[in-house]
């Protein structure tokens, strides 16, 4: 029969062995496994339309910048101020327009006066220089020359005595030649003038064959000719 303190040392042999007791466990070997049989590989089915749409190339989607929107400005409303600015800026265009028209206009038309001074100023010199200027050996076409440039009362004195003038020059073998010293125009217009002469002339005749200097002024009153734009000799005068 087991006594009680053989019991109490069964026990603690026990305790204390439990901690050095390795439990190995017997490993046998694993069945072999036998290769899984291959299975056959199936070719996916592609219909007609898989085939179109993988025939297509495909494209790359581009996106394109948006242009920047300006953003709207609102209409704003013109003030009384702003109204009365721009009306006072027309009514002064116009204005300034009108005036460079009436400023053309004059310097348009001052033009055409001077244009017509010089034009009559010239005439009255040579004018004066035929009427001057006439010889018996030429006799004729001087006469000629100074009916050709006149008019009105002056044109039918002259070619009412032209026969008398030319048996003077022709009787007392009269050789005359002037020369201008100085012109003026005392008044002109678009259509008349009246221009102021100072000549000096030598003339050679039977009484004087070697010459005599003769001094002469002369005023002209010349007249514009519509049809033929000369200026002609209406009156003429000598004045001293």
């Amino acid at each position: 029969m087991v006594s009680r303190d053989d019991r109490r040392a069964v026990a603690l042999a026990t305790r204390r062995s439990r901690g050095r007791v390795v439990v190995r466990r017997s490993v046998e070997p694993a069945e072999p496994v036998e290769p899984a049989e291959q299975v056959e590989q199936v070719e996916p089915v592609t219909t007609e339309v898989e085939k179109a749409h993988r025939s297509r190339p495909v494209r790359a989607r581009v996106r394109h910048p948006v242009p920047n929107r300006k953003p709207r400005l609102r209409k704003q409303t013109a003030t009384p101020r702003g109204r009365w600015a721009v009306r006072l800026l027309t009514v002064a265009l116009l204005g300034a327009l009108a005036a460079a028209g009436v400023l053309g206009r004059q310097w348009y038309d001052q033009r055409q006066l001077d244009t017509a001074r010089q034009q009559a100023l010239a005439a009255a010199r040579q004018e004066t220089v035929d009427f001057v200027s006439i010889s018996a050996a030429t006799i004729d076409q001087d006469l000629k020359r100074i009916a050709d440039g006149a008019t009105g009362q002056f044109h039918d004195e002259f070619t009412q005595d032209m026969s008398q003038v030319r048996a003077a020059v022709v009787d007392n073998k009269v050789q005359s030649k002037g020369t201008v010293l100085r012109a003026a125009v005392v008044s002109s217009n678009a259509h008349t003038a009246v221009v102021l002469v100072a000549l000096d002339a030598t003339v050679k005749n039977t009484n004087a064959p070697d010459g005599r200097l003769s001094h002469y002024r002369i005023q002209v009153s010349l007249t514009r000719d519509a049809g033929s734009g000369r200026w002609l000799v209406s009156q003429l005068q000598f004045v001293g």
